[in-house]
C-alpha cells in the first residue's frame, strides 16, 4: 500500500532534483527517503525517477505519478485544514512563500509581532521569485504567498495589506543645487541600476518611471545590497521601495534619497492563496498584522497617506481579490502586468 510519507517523498524529491535536499526536507536521512522511493516503484511497478550520481531526472511515466501525487497531497491538506475554521486563528502550521525583494524588510518587522500575539503559529518561511511561489501555491506546496504587484496573479485570490512608492537613489555628487524631487521625464535608463530579470521589483520600477529596459551596463545581480554598493562607488542609480530605503541607504551619509514625481504608489503588497483555501480567517488576521506592523514601522508621507487610510481599515477586514481583478491596482498599472 502507497503511504502518505512516500507521497511527500516523492514530491520532494520532484521539487529539489536531489534526493539529500530532498531527505532535508522531510526530516530523513537520505538512506531513508531512496527507501521508501525504491519501494513505491516497485508497487507501482514502474520507475518515477532516474538517478546517479550527479543527477536526478522525472521519467515521463515519473511525471504523471508525480501529478497524481500533488492532487492527493492537495486533497489531503484540504481535509486537514477543516479543522482551521475552529481552530484559533494563526494557532497551527502555515506555509508561507515570500519574494527576496520584501522578506528583508517584512519578516524582522513582522516576524517578532506574530511571535508576540500569536504564540500557538508554526510558520514555515520559504523564499522565492513571484512565479515560483505562485507555482507552489497553486499546487498547495505552499498555503499563500506575500507577492508584489502589478504581477500576473490572475489564479490566486490576493488580500491587499500595503501599498508604497519607489525612491531614486544616487550618489549626492549627482544631484543640482536644491534638487529635492526626480521628474521620472528627465531619467536616463542607461545609467539604472536594477536587479536581473526575473525579480518583479525590476519592472515595478521601470514602470513606475515609465522606462524601457536599457541599461548602459549589464549587471546581472540578484540583491539591493550589491546595487546600492555600485550607486556608492558611482556606478550608476537605482530605485529602491519605500520599506528598503532605510534600511538599504541609512548608513551611507554619500547617498541621496529622492521621491519621484510619478503618481502612487507605485507596488502593492498583497497575500495570494488558492481560491479554495479553506485558511481564510488566517490570512485576514496575517495581513491585518502585516499593515499594523508596517504603519508602526514606517512613516508614511503626505502624498500616501490618504490612500493608505482609504485602502487598510484596520479595525475591519482588509480587501481582497480574485482573479485579474487585483485589488486597488488602477488602468495605468493594470497595463504593466506581465
Amino acid at each position: 500500500m502507497i503511504t502518505i510519507k512516500q507521497i511527500n517523498y516523492v514530491l520532494a524529491v520532484s521539487k529539489t532534483l536531489h534526493f539529500k535536499k530532498a531527505a532535508e526536507i522531510c526530516h530523513v536521512s537520505p538512506s531513508a527517503l531512496s527507501m521508501a522511493i525504491s519501494e513505491l516503484e516497485n508497487q507501482l511497478g514502474i520507475q518515477v525517477f532516474e538517478r546517479d550520481n550527479k543527477k536526478v531526472i522525472i521519467t515521463s511515466q515519473g511525471c504523471d505519478v508525480i501529478a497524481k501525487a500533488r492532487d492527493i497531497k492537495k486533497k489531503l491538506d484540504e481535509i486537514t485544514s477543516l479543522g482551521l475554521e475552529r481552530a484559533p486563528p494563526l494557532s497551527g502550521p502555515i506555509s508561507l512563500g515570500i519574494i527576496p525583494t520584501v522578506s528583508p524588510y517584512l519578516l524582522p518587522i513582522a516576524l517578532p509581532c506574530l511571535q508576540k500575539d500569536y504564540p500557538m503559529l508554526s510558520l514555515k518561511i520559504t523564499e522565492g521569485q513571484s512565479t515560483e511561489l505562485i507555482r507552489q501555491v497553486e499546487q498547495g506546496m505552499l498555503d499563500m504567498a506575500v507577492l508584489a504587484l502589478p504581477f500576473d496573479v490572475s489564479k490566486l485570490v490576493t488580500y491587499k495589506f500595503w501599498s508604497e512608492d519607489f525612491y531614486y537613489v544616487t550618489h549626492a555628487d549627482n544631484l543640482e543645487p536644491g534638487e529635492t524631487r526626480i521628474d521620472v521625464n528627465n531619467l536616463d535608463p542607461t545609467e539604472l541600476l536594477l536587479l536581473e530579470d526575473g525579480h518583479c521589483l525590476k519592472d515595478h520600477a521601470l514602470a513606475a518611471c515609465k522606462l524601457s529596459d536599457k541599461t548602459h551596463f549589464d549587471v546581472r545581480v540578484s540583491s539591493l545590497t550589491t546595487i546600492i554598493q555600485l550607486v556608492i562607488g558611482k556606478m550608476g542609480s537605482t530605485l529602491v521601495p519605500h520599506m528598503a530605503l532605510e534600511p538599504l541607504t541609512g548608513s551611507f551619509s554619500s547617498l541621496a534619497r529622492l521621491p519621484l514625481n510619478q503618481l502612487s504608489p507605485h507596488r502593492e503588497l498583497v497575500i495570494g492563496a488558492r481560491p479554495n483555501y479553506p485558511g481564510t480567517e488566517n490570512i485576514l488576521h496575517l495581513t491585518r498584522l502585516l499593515s499594523k506592523s508596517l504603519a508602526a514601522h514606517h512613516y508614511i508621507g503626505e502624498s500616501q497617506k490618504s490612500s493608505f487610510t482609504d485602502d487598510f481599515d484596520l479595525n475591519n477586514s482588509l480587501e481582497f481579490s480574485a482573479g485579474k481583478e487585483a485589488n486597488g491596482i488602477s488602468s495605468q498599472n493594470k497595463e504593466t502586468r506581465r
